[in-house]
């Protein structure tokens, strides 16, 4: 019988959208709508699908361990320096490299409740106590999470917008908090979801980290660019925070082909703008029709939207819409046991939807 630490026995696993192939072996039905995973409806940017097939032939090799032309490139898109820059596994791994980075045992790292699940799930798994201030109305309350700051707190994971909520905390917001986080407190904004925010009061975390240096920005390849699959995502920093984090990442973290359809997407301004655009489309449609359907829908600045159907358990309206051939993610485990998080499909993707969530609510 083998033991492990009591951090990782208590673990419960992150669960994933369910793929569609499951789906079609499981409820024999084809023709899946996949709005599960908060992915690109449109598929991953052209560009990047021609480098990743061109960079295919050099498998063969390992990568550059220094992700240099993707570092570079990024610089460049975002007007920093290429030591201001790590990358990583997707974002999540970026995630999980502070964590093991920057919290020494009897540290903490501080966020809200039902938030993204992974910065309790990473603290956890090292060890580590994760602190949540509770929500209001499905919005960061930052001076609820000011109140519990410590001298134990290290880290602070701030998404902007949230998931799975998609709401939003403004620049009036987030500065006074910030003036009152100590200098020795990282900061980190996750804004996974940050090139979908169309609120004009929303803060751009690479303008904030220019005044406090303690504040790192997360992003990642994995949505506006559609490259989900290949895993790929980048934190902004100084340098000393990025010079650490280089210490204990694996020597190949990113892929050769990841790294080429990385560079090759952040030039496919086309893609990025046919991305936007279909949100900005899809969004008052789908919360249009889902509130058409009595749900609760909170006012979303993502890629996707958080339904709540008072009295009907998450799990069994989960199900009830997989035999229809419709993939969602239902949210108790972010403590919303009658919710489920919708992505932004294509058009046809969001009337399978509404259709079948109208014959089963009917039923």
């Amino acid at each position: 019988m083998f033991t492990v630490p009591p951090c990782i026995g208590s673990l419960t696993p992150y669960l994933p959208g369910k793929p569609i192939e499951e789906v079609e072996r499981e409820y024999g039905v084809s023709n899946v709508a996949k709005l599960a995973s908060n992915e690109n409806a449109l598929g991953p940017s052209p560009k990047a699908l021609a480098a990743a097939r061109e960079a295919c032939g050099k498998v063969h090799l390992y990568p550059d361990g220094s992700a240099f032309y993707l570092r570079q490139a990024l610089a460049a898109k975002l007007g920093v320096t290429a030591d201001e820059i790590a990358v990583g596994n997707g974002s999540n791994e970026l995630l999980e490299l502070l964590v093991r980075t920057f919290l020494s045992e009897g540290e903490e790292a501080l966020t809200s409740a039902n938030t993204f699940i992974v910065y309790r799930l990473a603290t956890q798994a090292h060890g580590r106590t994760c602190v949540e201030a509770p929500m209001r109305d499905h919005r960061y309350d930052l001076r609820a999470i000011q109140e519990r700051l410590s001298r134990r707190t290290k880290l602070v994971f701030l998404a902007n917008p949230d998931n799975p909520n998609g709401t939003y905390f403004t620049e009036g917001e987030l500065l006074p908090f910030l003036e009152a986080v100590p200098r020795d407190v990282l900061v980190v904004l996750d804004e996974a979801y940050v090139e979908f925010v169309s609120a004009r009061d929303f803060p751009d975390g690479l303008a904030v980290r220019k005044r406090f240096s303690n504040v790192a920005t997360c992003r990642t390849f994995s949505k506006i660019h559609g490259l989900a699959g290949l895993r790929l995502g980048y934190l902004v920093a100084i340098p000393e925070v990025v010079g650490y984090l280089d210490r204990v990442r694996a020597p190949f973290n990113t892929s050769l082909v990841a790294q080429a359809a990385g560079v090759a997407a952040l030039a496919d301004e086309e893609h990025v703008a046919r991305s936007r655009a279909l949100v900005e489309n899809e969004r008052p449609f789908l919360t249009e029709g889902l509130g058409a359907l009595g749900a609760a829908v909170w006012p979303s600045q993502t890629n996707f939207v958080l339904a709540d159907f008072p009295g009907r358990p998450g799990k069994a309206l989960f199900e009830a819409l997989l035999r229809e051939g419709v993939v969602v993610r239902p949210m108790g485990g972010y403590g919303f046991p009658t919710a489920q998080r919708v992505t932004l499909g294509l058009r046809a993707e969001n009337e399978k939807l509404l259709t079948a969530l109208s014959k089963i609510l009917r039923a």
